[in-house]
């Protein structure tokens, strides 16, 4: 008889550390023991509600990057070099030429 109850005390055991630790498996949530039914909708209505956080912030934060896309933001004009040109002014004769570079 102690034998039934030990292995019902060994699995309670089990049951709890493993929600305890968080890395309960989905096959223990299918195993329901009476004593631990309320910790396992419990811990089922947690994630849940982990899930809806998470896509909440999921969602805000595509929100944002969709924001910060959206925002035109004015280039500056390109800085483009003037080049002088180099010309010198020849006389030949009564004919002034000029002869840039």
């Amino acid at each position: 008889m102690s034998h039934p109850r030990l292995s019902a005390v060994l699995i309670s055991a089990a049951v709890a550390t493993a929600v305890l630790s968080g890395t309960a498996f989905h096959a223990s949530a299918q195993v329901v023991i009476p004593t631990n039914r309320n910790a396992l909708i419990q811990q089922n209505e947690l994630q849940a509600l982990r899930n809806q956080l998470q896509r909440q912030q999921f969602q805000q934060q595509q929100q944002f990057y969709r924001e910060q896309d959206r925002q035109v933001v004015p280039k500056p004009r390109p800085e483009v070099p003037i080049v002088k040109q180099n010309c010198q002014s020849q006389v030949i004769g009564t004919t002034i030429s000029r002869v840039c570079r």
